[in-house]
């Protein structure tokens, strides 16, 4: 794509990455086949393509953004199925993130829509503000229905009808602390994120990690000061937000490093995993922290990933049980991550099937299914179709948003892949799994 940025323009490295993006798309169109919003609303425009061409306009003319900016890209994922599918190896991603940043900076939002957004960000990244809003969320949920009805206020009819109808306790183990490895070998030291909505709406799928590692021998860190990985506010343009707590997280984990080492920075949740992962280029300006958060992002690995480099002993049982899989899009787009997952299942003595379309989302996505609870309840159903399809009764994810939003329409129940793995490898049956019956695995 021939660019037209001025020298002066380019001065500003976000610009001039984003010129480099720019450059190599080649107009061919493949990504329209795989985007969730160009296949749900079928307009160019909340198409990767469409939305490049808007991205461009908008910076090359050096302008603020306006309304039909902002509302194509707000109707986008970021579920990177474009990248996967670009001859060109156009970084979508990075390109979106930064016209995300240039909205926020430069666009007035109607009030109602500051206020949501405002909100989430205040509360979604710190579970005790999570924890209590959930808890909150029981006296609304009743009006969900009439808030709904009225456009500006469809955001939090959404958040009520997902809110669960009972909040977990707190785990001990998320506290700041060292979990022994097992027996009489050490094979590994790692650490583990804590994060923060997965803690709140699912603390036992980090139990349930640390339980099986240290099962395997390996010690397990909790480090101080860690948080919230920032996703949520990056994909909302709050970059200032987004970076502060990356600079918290790699702090918390250099130190980790500097006290005994780390062999992996083990990541249960895969949309938190794309972003540490992506530390490196969101601190590669900052001088204090360019070279440690490369060595961080260098670090990360999604437990999947972690559990697939051991040399893993034989499943103290295997089910035999239907495992369809349907891989998260932060999973298999934002980390090319998909053949570990079926062959660690397959290996626990699951029977792996994928489910049509595995390459669609379902609709999750951070914030979008309040943001754009419309197109986000059109795919989850589509997604929900497909599942039960295989005729399996049990849907696994690793990522807590697809848990979240799979399960608020599936008949069946939803638990983490990880769950299923310490199953087999000694560890308890989870909640809502028959030992002799079809199991689907979502990752």
């Amino acid at each position: 794509m021939q660019t037209n940025f001025s020298a002066a323009q380019l001065a500003d490295p976000h610009v001039a990455e984003s010129e480099k993006i720019l450059r190599k798309c080649v107009h061919c169109g493949f990504c329209t086949a795989t985007c969730p919003t160009y296949v749900t609303l079928g307009n160019e425009l909340d198409s990767p393509r469409g939305r490049i061409y808007l991205i461009k306009d908008m910076l090359e003319n050096g302008r603020p953004a306006d309304k039909e900016i902002v509302t194509h890209i707000d109707r986008c994922l970021s579920c990177l199925a474009c990248m996967t599918t670009c001859p060109s190896g156009v970084n979508y991603m990075h390109l979106v993130d930064h016209a995300r940043a240039h909205i926020e900076g430069t666009y007035k939002r109607p009030l109602l829509d500051r206020l949501t957004r405002a909100m989430l960000a205040f509360v979604l990244p710190y579970p005790s503000r999570f924890r209590a809003a959930l808890k909150l969320a029981k006296l609304g949920q009743p009006f969900a229905g009439l808030f709904e009805k009225i456009p500006a206020l469809k955001p939090l009819g959404a958040m009520l009808k997902l809110a669960p109808a009972s909040v977990p306790a707190a785990s001990p183990k998320a506290s700041p602390g060292i979990h022994a490895g097992q027996g009489t070998r050490k094979i590994g030291r790692v650490a583990i994120l804590t994060g923060c909505a997965q803690s709140v709406l699912d603390p036992a799928i980090n139990d349930t990690t640390i339980a099986l590692l240290t099962r395997l021998g390996v010690e397990v860190v909790v480090p101080e000061g860690e948080g919230c990985c920032g996703a949520l506010v990056h994909h909302m343009g709050r970059e200032e937000a987004a970076l502060a707590s990356a600079r918290r997280n790699v702090d918390a984990w250099t130190r980790a490093i500097d006290q005994g080492g780390l062999d992996a920075i083990v990541i249960t949740a895969s949309g938190c995993g794309t972003t540490i992962k992506d530390y490196g280029f969101m601190l590669r300006l900052d001088p204090a922290y360019a070279d440690k958060a490369a060595r961080v992002s260098e670090l990360a690995r999604d437990i999947t990933e972690y559990l697939a480099s051991l040399d893993l002993p034989e499943p103290v049982r295997k089910p035999g049980t239907i495992v369809a899989y349907h891989s998260a899009c932060s999973m298999q787009h934002g980390q090319k991550i998909t053949r570990q997952p079926k062959e660690l299942l397959a290996k626990a003595g699951f029977v792996v099937r994928e489910p049509r379309e595995g390459h669609l989302c379902c609709g999750s996505a951070g914030t979008y299914n309040i943001l754009q609870s419309e197109i986000s309840v059109q795919l989850r159903d589509r997604k929900v179709r497909n599942i039960e399809a295989t005729g399996a009764e049990i849907v696994a994810t690793g990522n807590i948003g697809c848990i979240t939003q799979i399960a608020s329409a599936a008949k069946m129940p939803v638990v983490h892949t990880i769950k299923l793995l310490d199953w087999a490898y000694g560890g308890p049956q989870p909640e809502g799994v028959p030992k002799d019956r079809a199991v689907v695995a979502a990752e």
